[in-house]
């Protein structure tokens, strides 16, 4: 099959395919598209490979990112898109959620029923094609059982909330000495969630995302 074709060629690279979907008219895929197929990360494999390369660009993990799909678009016949490149920008949490086991979690971030929150979708694959793809299970959010929502609860500065969330307060945090533990391991409401905590990240990886937000502002 030729998901699990392309699912050997990112091996390397430790990204993965996650799921894929049958283009219809709301999902504002390019004109000619027919089947898109996710492809992401979800624990540590996919930092490790990337840590090993040297990028001098300003969005390091997004270059490697490109040098890494897009030669693999094109040995499938596919068109690479990315969800950091725009405007505009494609529509990549609606992809998501058509192709693969994800909702929204009570802090933003879709969540996964094995890998919580420590995923994330790096790009995706346009085929002109209807190539065979996998029926996506669809399990009940793993957030609509969880009585204490810990996610909503553990910020030190309440930046998340049943009403939203407070970006600025949450860049003051972690850009002040109190919030060092947050820049260097990660925000802690996304670690006090109990799902998928064998998938968090390393404090290498929490470190370059933290900066990384702190530095879009």
């Amino acid at each position: 099959m030729m998901i699990n074709d392309i699912q050997h060629a990112l091996a390397v690279s430790g990204l993965i395919t996650r799921g894929a979907f049958r283009v219809d008219a709301e999902d504002n895929v390019p004109e000619g598209g027919r089947t898109v197929v996710m492809i992401g990360n979800a624990g540590p494999e996919m930092w490790q490979a990337f840590a090993k390369t040297e990028q001098a660009s300003v969005n390091p993990l997004d270059a490697w990112t490109r040098e890494v799909l897009d030669p693999v678009a094109a040995a499938f016949g596919a068109t690479a898109l990315y969800p950091f490149s725009g405007p505009p920008y494609h529509p990549f949490q609606r992809w998501a959620m058509r192709a693969d086991d994800v909702t929204p979690s009570p802090i933003g971030p879709l969540i996964h029923p094995t890998f919580g929150l420590w995923h994330a979708y790096r790009g995706a694959l346009v085929f002109d094609a209807e190539i065979d793809i996998p029926t996506p299970p669809r399990t009940p959010s793993p957030c609509a059982s969880c009585a204490d929502k810990p996610c909503l609860n553990t910020c030190p500065v309440g930046a998340f909330s049943e009403h939203g969330y407070d970006v600025p307060a949450c860049r003051t945090h972690i850009a002040a000495p109190d919030g060092q533990d947050c820049l260097d391991n990660g925000c802690l409401a996304r670690r006090a969630c109990p799902i998928g905590q064998d998938y968090i990240y390393a404090s290498a990886q929490a470190d370059f995302h933290m900066r990384h937000f702190l530095a879009g502002f």
